[in-house]
């Protein structure tokens, strides 16, 4: 099981500490680093930053929303940055959520979102691959445009920079059982956002052998301390946003993946009380035994025994979510 630092995306500002937590990510031998986003910094940016001042961890977007860019723009991205970094790009998509797509981005949310991922993975396959020009006769995607506000003038075409890998790992993240069975299908690889080391196999439908090379890369926040219940607040705090912040009441795939992991009246409570403006009271309303099941907390010797079980799983790369190089350390050494 590899490991990879989870840098996320930026609150108010840019951190100062991203760039010294990357590379000493590098120097403990972390195989990865991902940047995030949501609305405010864009993944692929700050990864290009990242790019320039590292020289062998690979490099990948958990997520670049699909809604935020035409999949051929996206590609765009990917063929620049795995160039400038010679070929450590790990491109990792999401969906998102209605709220998001809509809000955001100003466009709807697809009523089809499978058909949506699909057609969008074709695209960037085929201007990564440059075997011909671009063409899809897609629900979603139209290259060459179709439309009837179309001026019928669209020409197919292919990238003019000839890509350095033709084969960068397109991982996606999903969350509901069907996108899951379809990630297995189309995908390189897959980003849980909450990932259960003991019952992963009952909550996600995930085969006990997912196919060969097949990347699993779950996210898992981590705090090495002495105190269990102050070091899990923090993942409360973020599960607390996600759940109650990051969605719709009545469309929310973070709510409904905890509630299929077991806590679906937890789930709504949590809900509630972010939406009547209860913050700090939707943090702790979060189970726990829920955020501590999800994450990596305590004393070394509790986090070495807690890791052996995400080790025996089907998880690849384990994607670290920590501001302490003590912690990044302590793993790095627990794993080796």
């Amino acid at each position: 099981m590899r490991l990879g630092l989870a840098l996320g995306y930026w609150g108010r500002g840019p951190s100062p500490a991203h760039l010294d937590l990357a590379r000493e990510a590098e120097r403990l031998g972390y195989d990865s680093v991902w940047t995030a986003e949501a609305w405010g910094s864009d993944a692929f940016t700050a990864l290009t930053w990242i790019a320039a001042h590292t020289s062998r961890i690979r490099l990948g977007t958990a997520v670049a929303q699909m809604a935020a860019r035409a999949p051929t723009t996206t590609a765009m991205h990917a063929l620049t940055l795995d160039h400038l970094s010679g070929g450590r790009l790990l491109l990792g998509l999401g969906l998102s959520g209605p709220q998001v797509v809509e809000g955001w981005y100003g466009r709807p949310f697809p009523r089809s979102p499978l058909t949506a991922t699909r057609e969008y993975v074709d695209v960037v396959r085929q201007v990564l691959r440059r075997e011909g020009p671009v063409r899809l006769d897609g629900r979603h995607h139209s290259h060459p445009y179709a439309g009837e506000d179309g001026t019928g003038l669209g020409k197919a075409l292919k990238p003019i920079t000839h890509p350095l890998r033709a084969d960068v790992p397109i991982l996606l993240g999903a969350e509901g059982p069907k996108n899951v069975a379809q990630t297995l299908a189309i995908a390189d690889g897959w980003l849980p956002l909450y990932w259960t080391p003991d019952r992963w196999a009952e909550v996600y439908a995930l085969p006990e052998r997912p196919p060969e090379g097949f990347l699993v890369a779950p996210m898992v926040r981590a705090h090495l301390c002495d105190d269990v219940a102050a070091g899990l607040l923090p993942v409360k705090a973020m599960l607390g946003f996600y759940i109650g912040g990051m969605g719709h009441a009545a469309r929310n795939f973070h709510a409904d993946l905890m509630g299929r992991m077991g806590y679906e009246k937890e789930a709504r409570r949590v809900q509630e009380l972010f939406a009547a403006g209860r913050r700090e009271e939707a943090v702790l309303a979060v189970p726990d035994a829920f955020a501590d099941e999800i994450s990596l907390v305590g004393p070394r010797a509790r986090i070495a025994e807690r890791l052996d079980s995400w080790r025996r799983g089907p998880v690849t790369d384990l994607l670290v979510t920590s501001p302490d190089p003590a912690t990044l350390r302590a793993l790095a050494e627990l794993n080796a």
